[in-house]
């Protein structure tokens, strides 16, 4: 009987032995993104919200760059004309179903949104395969604001577009910020939805657009938020930050297992109000 029980507790410590191993695998490997270990590439409710409007959308070339075409996906207000735009950048998993389903909603809202592909024609549906592609872009800082920069000239070239803001979750909420900073004085509107940030003053000085952030507290990344709110009050930008208490990271994204009901309509209440203000 001593044996047995031997023999199970040395099976049940190996057990959790290999547990530990792979979550401590899974912290090492994932880096910034450690808040996704476990994540899923599931649709959320954020991306089931009904447009409140009709919309028209397709899958479109919006520009060239280092040889790359640049296919990303596009919708409009089917019934009304506007002159307002909108750069979407997407979250780690890429340009995906749930994303085509947000633009849809930003363009339902008198925008004509354009969803980017960082990615180039490729999506993640598991961790690993989004952390392989966001390192990827991580490392190629300069083709990616090549392509937004293409997004933003065709709104502003092919649709004639006067005002064009950007929005971002997650990976993209990083990326909205470092194409604001591409575009200082171009860019009308920047929303960022989590994501790291840049605490360079000297370059957070050149931004004139109004921003919008929204982190959670339990999100890894909330006191570069704080921060961020404090240096763009010290340079005197329009800009501010709200912190949903207890919220995760990722708690509004399209896809996603962290999607939390309350901050992320609170959220997408502000982002609708903001947009409205600002690009109408």
């Amino acid at each position: 009987m001593t044996l047995i029980l031997f023999k199970k507790i040395k099976i049940i410590t190996a057990f959790l032995l290999i547990i530990s191993i792979t979550n401590v695998s899974a912290d090492m490997f994932l880096g910034e993104f450690i808040d996704h270990s476990n994540d899923s590439p599931i649709t959320t409710e954020a991306a089931l919200r009904n447009p409140i409007i009709p919309t028209t959308s397709e899958r479109l070339s919006y520009g060239q760059s280092s040889n790359n075409e640049h296919i990303g996906f596009f919708s409009k207000p089917t019934d009304k004309e506007t002159t307002s735009g909108l750069i979407v950048i997407h979250e780690w998993w890429g340009l995906n179903e749930d994303i085509h389903l947000m633009t849809n909603q930003l363009a339902a809202l008198g925008y004509k949104a354009l969803a980017v592909d960082l990615y180039d024609g490729q999506s993640a549906t598991e961790v690993r395969e989004a952390f392989q592609l966001s390192s990827n872009l991580s490392n190629n800082q300069e083709a990616a604001l090549a392509n937004i920069k293409k997004a933003y000239d065709y709104l502003k070239n092919e649709e004639g577009v006067d005002k064009i803001g950007i929005i971002g979750w997650c990976l993209g909420g990083k990326w909205s910020l470092l194409a604001s900073l591409m575009l200082p004085s171009q860019i009308d509107a920047t929303v960022i939805y989590y994501g790291s940030l840049v605490d360079d003053k000297d370059k957070l000085a050149t931004l004139e657009m109004p921003i919008i952030g929204f982190v959670g507290t339990k999100d890894r990344l909330h006191k570069q938020f704080i921060q961020f709110s404090q240096d763009m009050q010290s340079l005197e930008k329009d800009a501010s930050v709200h912190i949903y208490e207890g919220a995760k990271h990722a708690f509004a994204n399209a896809s996603g297992i962290a999607y939390e009901e309350a901050a992320a309509e609170d959220s997408w209440k502000k982002t609708v109000e903001f947009l409205s203000q600002h690009l109408n």
